[in-house]
């Protein structure tokens, strides 16, 4: 599984909700078939409710996790 990695850090909701969004419609095909995995990094403690809410609604999987201060969202199928 090849893993796509986007840092959103520095961003605020709503924007960081969006900027996931947008991503996560980019790399669709490859998401639905099971080849990818997203990881969106970010210092936004809300975007851990709000990304995960949108992208479980959509249909996929996602894992939370923290280090360093920097959350990590893996969302997958």
């Amino acid at each position: 599984m090849e893993t796509v990695e986007f840092d959103n850090c520095g961003q605020l909701c709503p924007s960081t909700l969006l900027t996931a969004l947008r991503e996560v419609n980019a790399h669709r095909e490859q998401l639905q078939q099971g080849s990818h995995q997203l990881i969106i990094k970010t210092d936004a403690r809300d975007a851990t409710r709000t990304i995960p809410d949108a992208v479980e609604n959509m249909g996929y999987q996602v894992e939370t996790s923290k280090q360093n201060g920097i959350y990590e969202i893996r969302i997958y199928k």
